[in-house]
């Protein structure tokens, strides 16, 4: 299984807020193909807020991308920030042992 890593960045509302408006978003977002996990984060200082995302491949992350930047933008959400990486499988074993990485692997 080739492991797919996205951090989307977005200028939007404090974590309260966020956690208000976008609880409905999270459950829909749960039920994304391929989506693993994702870890919701904010940085209050600068008013950004966004995810770090774990896809099973890089077809679902794309796939994903295109459907989610589209559904920020209707939101009123205009600068975002996506950027993809690969995940080191050999070396995430050894450091993800917390996070059960044994579901994640085939």
């Amino acid at each position: 299984m080739g492991l797919s890593f996205c951090r989307l960045i977005s200028l939007l509302m404090g974590l309260g807020e966020m956690t208000q408006a976008y609880s409905e978003l999270g459950h829909k977002l749960s039920e994304t193909p391929g989506l693993l996990w994702k870890i919701w984060i904010e940085n209050s200082n600068d008013g950004e807020t966004g995810g770090i995302y774990l896809f099973e491949d890089v077809s679902s992350l794309d796939t994903f991308l295109t459907e989610h930047i589209t559904r920020l933008k209707s939101f009123g959400i205009e600068n975002i920030s996506a950027k993809q990486f690969d995940v080191n499988e050999s070396l995430t074993q050894i450091t993800g042992e917390k996070l059960n990485w044994g579901t994640f692997s085939s």
